[in-house]
């Protein structure tokens, strides 16, 4: 018998599967577990989001779509960005509706790469953008930015583009940051545009936190360089829709023809009543999310107070809902066995930093998209943890 799995892709092998899912899947079976771990809002999708998907399913608004996304969608993605952050793109050539921004990020990176090319993907960071790469046929290089305060300053910026030179195709911006909560100031954000202005080379940013941005303005590459910039944007993290599955890109019109023809053979279109009710969320305005991040910021502040009084050293998040805590040096320092021990010993269940690439080892990544209840019961159970290894030490 012939074993076909040995004739695909070979790259296939050595590509990653997200240890964050895998490691949740594990702790769900430990009873009373409190999870710190996947990067979801325990809040329901709002009621009127919900309600426009039933209405559209009852409208039987469940045919094919148009391939770029619905007119109205489209429309209100383009006023969004132009109301809220001042960006300008025509809905009918420069915004795709996605199938969530993990997709989104897939076709954008796909559509750009050919083999040689380096993305460079700045560390600690979520773990969908070096396999994206290396699925296309790139190269995927790590930037370590733990030394700079988990932000690509020029200087690091620079040395990669001098180092690598023409090969370099696209650096991925992830503001505000998943596993760190950093945000980006603009300012911060032109000084890195000035080194790639003009050069054949993408800014792919993905900001699915946009709207969970507690402490700062909005910041984008979009607002300096839109010509070289592929923006992912979605609806799961500040509309509490992750399995809704909706997101969009946007692009100039050009770059824009090129990502629908990955996303058309990929995907063909997504589900309209989908579509609708994530239009009508956007038409909402922003009653709901504010509400949320008032929530999210109590949470953030209460867990930020805690872990550093057990020890932990903690960067101050300015958005998304992480703490990134570097792992006091009375616990084991490697992280990937302490998740285990947590989740066994203390039942609390956190995420290893160095799932999240180079410059994320001994740190552990604490979400606090759970309620404050939760939160509280699972810091009190951390600090009896830790207080019992202290005097075992």
């Amino acid at each position: 018998m012939v074993e076909m799995s040995e004739h695909m892709r070979k790259i296939l092998n050595d590509v990653p599967t997200l240890k964050v899912f895998d490691f949740s899947q594990y702790v769900s079976k430990i009873p009373g577990i409190i999870k710190f771990t996947i990067g979801e809002p325990d809040f329901d999708t709002p009621e009127y989001v919900k309600r426009a998907g039933i209405e559209s399913i009852e409208n039987n608004r469940t045919h094919y779509a148009l391939q770029r996304g619905t007119v109205g969608l489209r429309q209100a993605i383009a006023d969004t960005l132009a109301n809220k952050y001042g960006l300008q793109y025509d809905p009918a050539t420069e915004i795709l509706v996605t199938n969530g921004v993990t997709e989104g990020v897939s076709v954008a990176i796909t559509a750009i790469t050919n083999p040689g090319d380096i993305i460079l993907v700045p560390t600690p960071t979520f773990s969908i953008y070096t396999p994206d790469v290396m699925i296309a046929g790139g190269t995927p290089v790590e930037v370590d930015t733990s030394k700079t305060g988990f932000k690509l300053t020029p200087a690091l910026l620079k040395q990669y583009l001098d180092k690598y030179g023409d090969r370099v195709k696209g650096v991925v911006f992830v503001n505000p940051s998943n596993p760190t909560g950093i945000a980006y100031t603009q300012a911060e954000m032109n000084e890195l545009a000035a080194l790639i202005k003009g050069k054949p080379i993408f800014a792919i940013c993905d900001e699915i936190y946009s709207e969970l941005n507690y402490d700062g303005e909005y910041s984008s590459m979009a607002k300096i360089i839109p010509d070289q910039t592929i923006l992912a944007n979605g609806f799961s993290k500040s509309y509490t829709m992750t399995g809704w599955r909706i997101g969009y890109l946007c692009a100039t019109a050009k770059v824009t023809d090129l990502l629908f023809k990955v996303h058309a053979f990929a995907v063909t279109d997504i589900a309209t009543f989908v579509q609708d009710a994530a239009e009508a969320a956007l038409k909402a305005g922003d009653e709901a999310t504010k509400e949320m991040d008032a929530q999210y910021i109590k949470r953030r502040d209460y867990m930020y107070k805690r872990l550093t009084e057990m020890g932990f050293e903690c960067s101050q998040p300015m958005g998304a809902f992480y703490i990134f805590a570097k792992i006091p040096p009375f616990l084991d320092q490697d992280d990937n066995k302490l998740i285990y021990q947590l989740a066994n010993e203390a039942k609390v269940a956190v995420t290893a930093g160095s799932n999240f690439g180079k410059g994320g080892e001994g740190y552990l990544r604490f979400s606090y998209a759970t309620s404050i209840e939760q939160i509280k019961k699972g810091m009190d159970r951390l600090a009896e943890f830790c207080e019992k290894e202290q005097n075992n030490a």
